[in-house]
């Protein structure tokens, strides 16, 4: 009886070692399973998650590309009035020329008159809002007594212009005096390019 209850005792035991590993290796299958699940479950979320603000930022993005949109058409629109606003800046300039005067004088001499009606028919064509016509001295006198004799240079051919046709509306006369000489130079091939009146188109219909 006793050495029938040893052998017993010793098979439960061997029995026993049999089954428990095969336990443990089995919820640790399990345990595995189940970690793997947890992380396909965490992955999946945090790509519905991403999903989810990808929406949400471009749906917040529409209004930025929308005004992104609008102001490069407005480039677009600023770029073409600029060229076209120097197109005809150039085209005046050229159109436009100066007219000079002789020494005290400003009395407008037979070839000023002649560069006046071109610029009459000019201005008439192509119609701006505004222009000014910038009487101008050499360096001889004063200051005082320049600039009222560049008004009158001025004044004088604005009269010109609009005898031409011109609407006088359009047309300002002021005077720099010597303030703004086109030659620096102190000589008279240079004070007779400084007595003159200068054209500009200040503004565009």
């Amino acid at each position: 009886m006793k050495g029938k209850s040893i052998i017993l005792t010793l098979g439960l035991m061997c029995f026993s070692l049999l089954i428990f590993p095969g336990c443990s290796k089995k919820a640790e299958i399990k345990q595995d399973m189940t970690t793997q699940q947890q992380s396909v479950i965490n992955d999946q979320k945090a790509k519905d998650e991403a999903a989810a603000k990808e929406k949400a930022d471009r749906g917040k993005a529409l209004p930025d590309r929308a005004l992104r949109d609008q102001a490069m058409k407005d480039d677009a629109d600023n770029m073409k009035s600029m060229k076209t606003t120097n197109s005809k800046a150039g085209m005046a300039m050229a159109a436009l020329a100066d007219i000079h005067f002789d020494f005290d004088k400003y009395v407008l001499r037979p070839q000023d008159q002649n560069t006046l009606s071109k610029a009459a028919a000019w201005i008439k064509e192509n119609h701006p809002k505004m222009v000014t016509i910038e009487g101008n001295c050499d360096e001889r006198g004063t200051v005082e007594y320049n600039l009222a004799l560049g008004q009158q240079r001025a004044s004088e051919a604005k009269k010109y212009l609009v005898t031409l046709g011109v609407n006088e509306k359009i047309l300002k006369a002021i005077s720099y005096g010597k303030e703004r000489p086109l030659d620096p130079g102190h000589d008279e091939e240079a004070w007779a390019k400084n007595r003159r009146d200068h054209f500009l188109v200040t503004s565009w219909k």
